[in-house]
Order: C-alpha cells, then structure tokens, then sequence
C-alpha cells in the first residue's frame, strides 16, 4: 500500500510527463521508486531508456500481457460469454474485428456447441494474425492483414455477427463511429468487449491520479519486465504525453452506447463481464432496428 505521498509523487510525475519535462519525471520517478512504488520502479527504467514507438512493436510483449495477470479471468469469463452469445444466436458467419492472436475467439468456439460455417478474421498486426490464423481451424476461415476501416472499405460483405473484443479502443472516435456507421447495414448483431473507463477529463488531475492508481495495480500482476518495458509503460506515457505514440481511446461504457446509437443500432445492451486491474470490463450488445 503506498503512502499518500508516494502516491502524490506518481501524480507529479505524470504531470511532468504530461508538461514534457522528461528529466524532471524521471527524478520524480526515481524518488516513487525508492519509496516502494513498482510502478515508479518501472517509469524511471522506461524513462531513463531511449525506448519509444508503439506498444504492438513487441509483440511478444502483448502475447505476455494478455495470457498473464487478471487477462487469464478476464479471458476465461470472455469465452464463456462469447461461446453463449454463438449458441444463442446460431450465426452462419461472424467477423473478429481485431482478432489478435485468437486469444477470445480460439476459446469461445471450443466451449461453444454451434461454430459459424464462415469466421472472418481481421487484425493489423501480421504476427498475431499469423498465430491466429493457426489456431482457427477448419473451412471458410479468411484472413486479412489490415484495419478494420480499410477492410469494411474494401468489402461490402454482411456478417450474422460481428465482435471485436478490446480492440476498437485502438480506434479514434471518428474512425471507430465510422466503422460503427459502415457495420450497421451488415450485421444482425454487433457484439464488444471494453472497459468502462472513468468518466474524467484528460489530463486533468483527477485523470492523471487515477492513471498513477490503476497502474501501479497493474504493475503489480506482472514480474515479467518485457510486459512491463514493452507493454505497460508505452501504453501509459501515449495516455500522458502530448508527443507520445498514443495507442488507444478508450471511454466509459455510457459513451459507447452513444456512439452506437448515433450509428444506428438499437437494444443496445450493457453487462458486466469481470473485475479488473484496470477498469471493469463489460460486454456491449447492439442490434440493428
């Protein structure tokens, strides 16, 4: 448990990293670090390093992420979720937007009695496509290396179901309502896994504590210093930092249901889904009207 002002120290040197005074955050983390902080501990390595870029550079470093941690409830709750949604609404086809490396859909056909007789996979990353790619088996897989806005660009195909487990997060809003728009005509049901993130402004005080606070949770659940260097820290400083390689826009549950429904859809349902380090994950169920 960190003292207040260990805690005080994590805020001012994200609010260091968010001013970009790079040299006077790494001080700060340096001084979160000696008081007991992993999280200070891992900023002052990441700091004090020439590393940068995105955090999907290393993937190696995502794989570990996710199959570690409170990823392995996360996921296994996932799955069971998934595996009931493709019993229940029987599709012949279903579309993964941001398949990753087929860590949610591998499993959830395992569990699940029907298996759609076309699964589309689509994921920018060549490397987890390619892992995935090997774990969907059978007939009628495809794969495509590429963004979800550019494939529903390139494509006027209809899907019985489409999901995208905590990927469209990495879209801008513009985009992802853009995807949002190009899906509502071509599904039956649109399914998603995210996190409802606080409600605060960006950058904000209250922001930046709550990141120090979440994160240091987060830090906490990995011994592994790749998820840490790799993952973790890229992911946090692109939240942080003007100029940094920023990876995902993530936003309370409340404003998904707003986007989707100025997409078009409707019945759009929220469930909880499981606990976690960094934000309670929910599954979000839209149909079209």
């Amino acid at each position: 448990m960190l003292t207040d002002s260990t805690f005080e120290t994590l805020v001012a040197c994200l609010t260091a990293v968010r001013d970009e005074d790079r040299p006077k955050a790494a001080v700060l983390a340096g001084q979160a670090a000696e008081a007991g902080s992993r999280l200070g501990a891992a900023l002052a390595r990441h700091l004090g390093s020439a590393t940068g870029g995105h955090v999907y550079d290393q993937p190696a470093a995502f794989t570990a992420f996710i199959r570690g941690g409170g990823n392995v409830h996360l996921y296994d709750q996932l799955a069971r979720r998934l595996a009931a949604v493709y019993d229940d609404r029987r599709p012949a086809s279903l579309l993964d937007l941001g398949c990753g490396d087929g860590l949610a859909l591998v499993p959830a056909l395992d569990l699940a009695a029907h298996r759609p007789s076309r699964i589309d996979l689509v994921e920018p990353s060549a490397a987890l496509l390619e892992t995935a790619r090997e774990r969907v088996t059978g007939d009628g897989v495809h794969a495509e290396q590429t963004t979800a806005q550019e494939f529903l660009a390139a494509t006027e195909a209809s899907w019985d179901l489409v999901q995208s487990t905590f990927a469209l997060q990495s879209l801008e809003p513009d985009d992802r309502l853009a995807v949002f728009g190009a899906l509502h005509d071509r599904t039956g049901e649109l399914v998603l896994a995210e996190f409802d993130v606080p409600d605060v402004t960006e950058g904000s005080p209250e922001h930046l504590a709550s990141l120090a606070a979440r994160y240091e949770r987060g830090v906490a659940e990995y011994d592994d210093e790749l998820v840490a260097q790799g993952f973790l820290m890229p992911m946090l400083l692109g939240l942080v930092s003007p100029d940094g390689a920023r990876n995902n826009w993530e936003q309370p549950a409340g404003d998904w249901v707003k986007q989707l429904t100025e997409a078009g859809f409707g019945d759009v349902e929220v469930t909880p889904l499981a606990d976690y380090w960094w934000s309670p994950a929910v599954v979000i169920r839209a149909t079209t009207r």
